[in-house]
């Protein structure tokens, strides 16, 4: 049982695949003549731009973060929130149940692609790429969240759809739960909890 809930964003709350994959894949071509595949590409979701450009031969991370954003515009269209995940947030927050996120988004990343769909009011707290020098595999984002929460690791659980944040989680002493809805390639990532759909995190509520 637990008491705080924290969440990954993309391909936990909302799919944000294609958009990702996409709008990488068409800055690559018009801004630096390289066609990539977008299964060459997969590597790139759950880690920061900071992180996964330079592996791509990007010097520019500033330049090639902005343009990577103005290009997600364009898929804009195929982004949308998982089913039952509205349900399952207003359901934890009608039970006084503490939430955030801990995303490799940036801040503006999280307000353009996110905030949006009108989740963010669900969620106590917000630990984004800008807040932290090292990013998701490494714990300091989960750590920054149970620093600013003022929450114990004991009594936390993170919920996302990579290895990256299962070994954020590993890391920072948090249980990980996998989100199935997202995930790829569910066999290859340990997990305490596996969960099939949203609802099934509601079992985790400790009682009041």
């Amino acid at each position: 049982m637990y008491e705080i809930f924290i969440f990954d964003v993309d391909g936990t709350l909302i799919d944000t695949e294609e958009a990702v994959m996409g709008s990488l894949q068409k800055m690559l071509k018009v801004h630096f003549n390289l066609s990539v595949p977008q299964q060459d590409l997969k590597f790139v979701l759950g880690i920061p731009g900071a992180v996964s450009l330079p592996l791509l031969g990007i010097t520019d991370i500033e330049l090639g973060n902005q343009l990577w954003n103005n290009y997600m515009a364009d898929f804009k269209k195929t982004i949308h929130v998982f089913d039952g995940i509205q349900q399952l947030l207003s359901t934890l927050k009608e039970h006084s149940v503490t939430t955030g996120v801990v995303t490799s988004k940036t801040y503006q990343e999280y307000q353009n692609d996110f905030v949006p769909f009108g989740l963010a009011d669900d969620l106590n707290y917000i630990v984004c790429a800008d807040d932290t020098e090292l990013h998701k595999p490494h714990p300091d984002p989960l750590q920054k969240f149970l620093q600013i929460s003022e929450a114990i690791a004991e009594s936390s659980i993170y919920i996302g759809d990579t290895i990256y944040d299962y070994e954020c989680a590993r890391d920072a002493g948090i249980d990980f739960g996998l989100a199935l809805w997202g995930c790829k390639n569910p066999d290859s990532i340990p997990a305490k909890y596996k969960f099939e759909h949203p609802k099934d995190i509601l079992s985790l509520i400790k009682p009041q």
